[in-house]
């Protein structure tokens, strides 16, 4: 079981922490990483600097390809262990979950406090949770965030999803080969309103 009490990815914004230095893979052989723009262009509101359309690749492998996060997003469930989440209202998770509750979504704080928040009861770990999980949504900071990944494939979830600023390519790797639906360096509160939904 990963322990939480790492700092989890702080916002600079209300909903997501997205004023930040891009990410940049180690190595020379993920040198080529970056962000793709497609023909939308516009920046997204609540997320200055992001297009919604923006999409992370690392040496040409997609990383949150748009069919996948409508997938997530539609198909995957109705509900989401956010990792991360506690009552701390300055912090990009609780107005994420704000936004994914008006989606429609059950959310599910984990985090060591286990509070209520949103007026769900909160956990310390995913294992800890007494009931099946669909999605589970990851604000843990990247050196950790991989262990989360492996947990949801442990408890059975159906799909992972790392926030912005929180990569992993491995874990990457290895949450799609055990069947899951994976996105990382995105956020909901941004892709829900390309669905139609309210943000």
């Amino acid at each position: 079981m990963i322990s939480l009490s790492c700092t989890p990815a702080r916002a600079t914004v209300r909903y997501c922490s997205c004023i930040r230095p891009p990410y940049v893979p180690p190595g020379p052989a993920r040198s080529g990483g970056n962000r793709e723009r497609g023909n939308g262009g516009a920046g997204t509101a609540g997320c200055p600097g992001m297009s919604a359309d923006e999409t992370y690749t690392d040496g040409g492998h997609t990383y949150a390809d748009a069919a996948t996060i409508r997938r997530i997003l539609r198909d995957s469930g109705d509900t989401w262990a956010v990792v991360g989440l506690s009552g701390n209202r300055s912090r990009a998770a609780y107005g994420v979950a704000e936004v994914l509750q008006r989606f429609g979504k059950r959310v599910v704080p984990v985090h060591p406090k286990a509070e209520t928040v949103h007026g769900e009861q909160g956990y310390t770990s995913l294992a800890d949770i007494p009931f099946p999980v669909d999605v589970v949504d990851v604000f843990v900071n990247s050196e950790l965030a991989g262990g989360v990944a492996d947990e949801a494939v442990a408890v059975g979830a159906k799909a992972v999803w790392f926030q912005l600023g929180v990569v992993d390519p491995d874990a990457y790797e290895r949450t799609r080969a055990a069947g899951l639906d994976m996105v990382m360096d995105r956020c909901p509160a941004i892709e829900i309103p390309q669905l139609g939904g309210r943000a």
